[in-house]
Parts: C-alpha cells; sequence; structure tokens
C-alpha cells in the first residue's frame, strides 16, 4: 500500500506504532489465528460422493466448476431431477453458486434436518467435556432455528465454526440486491441473536430490508445475510491481517456473480467485512453498483481510487465508534490502509446519526439505516450526507433513481 506521505521520518513512526499494535494484541488476544474452517471430514466426504455420481446417465460437474458451466448444467434437468440431487446431496447443492436459489433453499433445509439428528446425538454424547456438550446444545438450538417457517437459507456448512446465508425477498424477482458483509466473530452461533440483534447478521440484514420497502415500495429488493466467510475471531492478529479478508471476497464475488437475473447490487460493509469488500472490489462483477461501509478499519487501499471499480464507494462512522481510535495505516501488511471517512480518501461520506456505537448501524430509526437504504433502492437523492462532505451527491444528481 501506498501512504499519503512517504517521509522516512514517518515511515519509520508508522512501521514503530505497527510494531507496538502487534505487542498490544499479542498480550491481550494471543496468537488468535482461524484455523481451516473444512478439516477433513463430512464435507469432503459429501464432494467426493458428488464427484462419483450420475443423473440420468449424466456424470455430474466438477463442484468448483464455473458458475456459468453449473446454472446451464441445472437448466438442462427436470423439475423431478433437481430434487432428486438437493436430496442426495443436499450438502453440496446447497452451497452450489449456479444452482437455482430455490434448490438451494430446498437443498439446506435438508441438510439442516440432517445437522439437527447429529448434534442431538453429540448433545448426549457422555465423552465429551460439559464445555463441549454446551456447545453442542447451542449448535442444536441455532439449526433448529434456522429451520422454523419458511427461512431462505442460501448457504449452510456447519464444520468447523459454520457459515450460512439468508436471503430476505425474492432474489429471482429482484431488480435490487443488497448484501450485508459482517465483520469479526462471525460464525453460525453469532448468526443471529435474540438480545441485541441488530448487531448480528440477520438481524442487520432484515432491518434493511424492512427499511428498503419502507424506502421504496415499488421496488423489487431482497437482501443477503452472507455469513458465508471465516471471519476472524476477536481482536487479534487475523482481524489486522488480510488473508482471511481475501478468501472471504473471492467468496463474495462469486455469490454476486451467481445471483439470478439482472439486479443491481449493493455491498452494505460492517467493520472487518469493510476489508472483504475493499479487497473484492477490483473484481467485482460490473453489476455490484454501491460498495457501502460503516465503521472501516480500512479497505486496504490508501485512496478510492485504488479499489478499481466503477462502484459508488459510500463511507460513513458515528462519532462514538471505537474504530475511530484503531490505526488507520497499512505497513508490513499490518493494518488495512487509509480511513474511508477521512475527506481524502474519495468516498462519498454519509451521516450515521444516531448510531451509537460501533454495532449501531442497522438499527432502526437510525439516520445510517435510512441511508442504507437508500442506496440499496438506488434514491441517492435521498441520502443524508455527512455537513463535512460537499461532495457526496455530486456526479449522481442527474442519475436514474430506483
Amino acid at each position: 500500500m501506498t501512504s499519503f506521505d512517504t517521509s522516512p521520518t514517518l515511515t519509520v513512526w508508522r512501521a514503530l506504532l505497527a510494531v507496538a499494535v502487534v505487542f498490544v494484541m499479542l498480550g491481550t488476544t494471543g496468537w488468535s489465528a482461524v484455523r481451516d474452517q473444512h478439516a477433513d471430514g463430512p464435507r469432503e466426504l459429501a464432494l467426493a460422493a458428488w464427484a462419483r455420481d450420475k443423473i440420468a446417465g449424466r456424470q455430474l460437474p466438477e463442484a468448483d466448476a464455473p458458475t456459468t458451466r453449473l446454472a446451464h448444467f441445472f437448466a438442462s434437468l427436470t423439475s423431478a431431477q433437481r430434487m432428486v440431487l438437493a436430496a442426495r446431496h443436499p450438502s453440496v447443492v446447497g452451497n452450489l453458486n449456479g444452482a437455482p436459489v430455490a434448490m438451494r433453499y430446498r437443498a439446506n433445509r435438508v441438510a439442516l434436518g440432517q445437522a439437527v439428528t447429529a448434534e442431538r446425538v453429540r448433545s448426549l454424547d457422555p465423552k465429551l467435556s460439559p464445555d463441549g456438550r454446551a456447545d453442542a446444545r447451542a449448535r442444536l438450538d441455532r439449526f433448529r432455528s434456522l429451520l422454523k417457517g419458511d427461512r431462505k437459507i442460501l448457504a449452510f456448512d456447519p464444520s468447523g465454526r459454520g457459515r450460512a446465508a439468508e436471503v430476505f425477498g425474492n432474489l429471482d424477482r429482484a431488480s435490487r440486491v443488497s448484501v450485508v458483509v459482517p465483520g469479526v466473530d462471525t460464525h453460525l452461533l453469532t448468526l443471529e441473536r435474540s438480545q441485541r440483534r441488530y448487531t448480528a447478521p440477520v438481524g442487520m440484514a432484515k432491518s434493511l430490508y424492512e427499511a428498503e420497502r419502507a424506502a421504496s415500495p415499488a421496488t423489487r429488493t431482497a437482501v443477503i445475510a452472507w455469513a458465508d466467510y471465516t471471519a476472524p475471531v476477536g481482536v487479534g492478529m487475523d482481524a489486522a491481517l488480510g488473508a482471511l479478508a481475501s478468501d472471504g471476497a473471492v467468496r463474495l464475488n462469486a455469490l454476486v456473480q451467481a445471483l439470478p437475473g439482472r439486479s443491481r447490487v449493493s455491498l452494505f460493509c460492517h467493520s472487518y467485512g469493510s476489508v472483504v469488500c475493499g479487497i473484492a472490489a477490483h473484481r467485482a462483477p460490473g453489476r455490484v453498483a454501491d460498495i457501502a461501509v460503516a465503521g472501516s478499519p480500512g479497505m486496504r487501499a490508501a485512496h478510492a481510487g485504488q479499489l478499481e471499480t466503477g462502484a459508488r464507494i459510500w463511507a460513513m462512522r458515528d462519532g462514538d465508534d471505537w474504530i475511530g481510535d484503531v490505526p488507520h495505516m497499512e505497513f508490513g501488511g499490518i493494518g488495512h490502509g487509509a480511513d474511508p471517512v477521512d475527506p481524502a480518501f474519495g468516498a462519498r461520506i454519509v451521516s450515521a446519526a444516531g448510531a451509537a456505537g460501533h454495532s449501531g448501524y442497522f438499527v432502526p430509526g437510525t439516520e445510517s439505516l435510512v441511508n442504507f437504504a437508500a442506496i440499496g433502492v438506488g434514491a441517492y437523492g435521498s441520502v443524508s450526507c455527512a455537513s463535512a462532505d460537499s461532495a457526496c451527491h455530486r456526479g449522481i444528481s442527474g442519475e436514474l433513481e430506483g
């Protein structure tokens, strides 16, 4: 990353600050590196079974085949054949970009049912420690919750700490799709919360969906709570580095590429999620119209131009958000670059009034949520800019809304 000031003195001070940050993190959180999400186990067995199988005498495509090839394959099947594959290979089909979304929903209900059975047995295992049984019961409760009603689970993988994605609205009919990309400590057990519900991915996405419908009832919208990447555990070394964000960016772009139809897409990226979005930006599909970040530690760029995207870049931060006290810098791979709400960065700075801290940006009644909703439905003229940013609306006043 390049710096705004590359004088030798400033470079030395940044290096010392980076080292200090490392030692503080080690002293308070240790080397909290996330282990590989997919160790050898059921996921690998499921992929092997998929690779060996056939349907109507035809070999199944590779699970990592290009999205267009997978979409063409599923389009060539009958409805009955799709149902057979969803039931026979639920954990593969349910996470397969290119499979029809209704087929993925169906497959993930089957996979969740299997996970409930497995976790119920594990929760009663006398060989587990008390903590192990408590974790099994918590996972069992989460899986049962995801099965309630007609929830639309677009991705589900219980291995490791777990990944998932849930859809609000109709993805097949939507003209505008919003993707909520959360930050640290995102996994299956934090996917949703009964307390402080708007700090969890499902609560964030549901709140945004309702706000978008209120902002433009005639616009066909859908919102995805995207917890389908391996996020850092706590504010440790993984949170200061970009490796997990790089992996997440690949997964995020694959999701967007596979969305049905020709919907315009907006990414709403919170905290470490904005690092994911920053790395994803330069290879994001052209349908990504907006990237909005809140409480960002940086986007792995010195200025918005380095993101190399045609999407509009929006940024907000509440005055009480502690992330503002984190050094916005990058040195030797540590840190995530410039502050997106610094006017010099070049993002459109919007108001976050009422957000009240680092985790309040999706709370109903806040200006931050109202602004997110306006961006999500393309009502750019309704966005409330931060008082410090006179350029927020520049270049979009004549653009078509909706």
